[in-house]
């Protein structure tokens, strides 16, 4: 009998270890847990994370046995990976895989099994490795907000981050070491049970929620739950990925479906490294590049905010003609993240990326708002001709009109993505030193870099939790 794709994914969950993963794909791994961790940390007093802890309370109690990051209290798996999840999405300093944002949804709740299992870190790294793939495959094999078709926009009218309830479950039920037939009843019961794609309403609507584009807790212990019911005896329905008129590609409204890039080569062609993203700013991924240019325009040079005429920024156009992007209506720190033209108002200040993106100070400056309305946001003429031939890239151009002349710069990739540039890729140097600025502060020096080396050594650590056991804010 052939085997669903389901049953093929938790065949690949069940059989993937440390031994059979390239070291390109371990070594990937670690780096996102480094960086989520820093993430997590740097937002532990955002309204979002704050919020996030007290529901993670509500749902799990304290003194269970998986670590809230930064808190310094337990609660249970559920309540945990909750805070969790929402902590390291906080900043939007998090990751970008397809089909988005991957690590917030999927690494929380691995996070808190390997704690609460005891589980060594090589089996960490092997679950994270499996829930990359997974979340990377089914985002490229469904529609997306990037989509074109003949060199014009094409995005899909219902988008979101639902899939990753398939890695985040996979994960999990990994951790738990369930077999084969456990496995793929959670997925079964995963995708049953996973969240709406309900991200273009969040394009769509300004002010935007602040539980962004997915809630993020709330995915993770959908992923929790689902594994437990496996493993507890409940069937799912393993048709779920193999039935394109009633499965689940249709009740999440994809408007394309290519099972084959979720299955050809599973195991042997690990592809989610190529393709991992790395954020140095905490703000939305889509200005990364404008940001870089403007930074290296204003430091070269030397502009200063009060010579400023104005910024026009051209970049992704399927991105700068949404409410969520363009509205200008700053009411919480939460609005700057996605708030383009104040993106390029606090870069021009020289504000070091950081946590201090989020303080209310520097959200708030009057400067700030200022020189905010001096921005203007236009596509990119290349735009969508770049990504119909490379899914990567992100051409941009900034212009600063200062001083009576223009300064002016273009590039393809934004800092963090692995290209044909060399320089835009973001070295695990480049990684420790985001984490240690991100994380300055809020842990001693001595325990930032043993949180470093254990991460970074991760295949060595006996007990993940000794690592979740040092997060504890100083």
């Amino acid at each position: 009998m052939t085997m669903t794709i389901i049953q093929t994914l938790a065949d690949f969950t069940v059989g993937t270890d440390l031994t059979r993963l390239p070291s390109r794909v371990v070594e990937e791994c670690k780096r996102d847990v480094l960086d989520s961790i820093g993430c997590a940390l740097a937002g532990i007093d955002h309204p979002r994370s704050r919020i996030g802890i007290e529901v993670g309370r509500r749902i799990g109690g304290t003194g269970g046995q998986a670590t809230i990051i930064g808190a310094g209290e337990k609660s249970s798996a559920h309540g945990a990976a909750f805070a969790n999840a929402e902590l390291v999405n906080a900043l939007d300093a998090d990751s970008v895989l397809l089909p988005g944002h991957v690590s917030p949804y999927v690494l929380p709740g691995a996070f808190a099994t390997a704690e609460v299992q005891r589980r060594p870190g090589r089996d960490l790294i092997a679950a994270i490795a499996v829930s990359h793939e997974m979340s990377y495959r089914l985002g490229a094999a469904m529609s997306g907000y990037r989509d074109t078709k003949d060199g014009k926009a094409a995005a899909a009218l219902v988008v979101g981050y639902s899939s990753t309830v398939f890695g985040a479950t996979a994960s999990v039920a990994r951790l738990k070491r369930l077999g084969s037939e456990q496995v793929a009843n959670a997925l079964g019961i995963a995708a049953a049970s996973a969240p709406v794609n309900s991200q273009r309403a969040w394009f769509m609507h300004a002010p935007t929620s602040t539980i962004k584009y997915q809630l993020a807790g709330g995915l993770t212990n959908t992923a929790l739950t689902a594994a437990d019911m496996g493993e507890l005896g409940h069937r799912g329905d393993l048709l779920m990925l193999d039935d394109d008129e009633h499965g689940y590609p249709r009740f999440v409204c994809s408007s394309r479906w290519s099972p084959d890039l979720v299955t050809a080569g599973l195991g042997d062609d690990w592809r989610f490294p190529a393709f991992q993203m790395f954020k140095p700013y905490p703000h939305c991924r889509v200005m990364h590049a404008p940001l870089d240019l403007l930074i290296d325009l204003v430091t070269q040079h030397d502009i200063q905010v009060h010579e400023i005429e104005s910024i026009t920024s051209y970049g992704e156009g399927w991105a700068y003609v949404l409410p969520c992007f363009t509205s200008r209506e700053i009411t919480q720190v939460h609005d700057a993240q996605f708030c383009f033209a104040h993106g390029l108002a606090v870069a021009a200040h020289r504000v070091p990326p950081g946590r201090k993106w989020q303080d209310p100070a520097v959200v708030f400056d009057p400067s700030v708002l200022a020189l905010m309305n001096k921005v203007t946001l236009e596509t990119h003429p290349t735009y969508f001709q770049s990504i119909s031939a490379d899914i990567s890239s992100r051409p941009s151009r900034v212009e600063i009109r200062a001083r009576g002349q223009t300064f002016a710069a273009e590039k393809m990739f934004p800092k963090g993505t692995p290209s044909a540039d060399p320089a835009t890729y973001m070295t695990t140097e480049e990684l420790v030193g985001k984490f240690r600025q991100f994380v300055d502060g809020i842990l001693p020096a001595p325990t930032i870099d043993r949180v470093i080396d254990a991460v970074l050594h991760l295949e060595q650590v006996e007990d993940f939790g000794e690592i979740m056991r040092l997060l504890v804010r100083q």
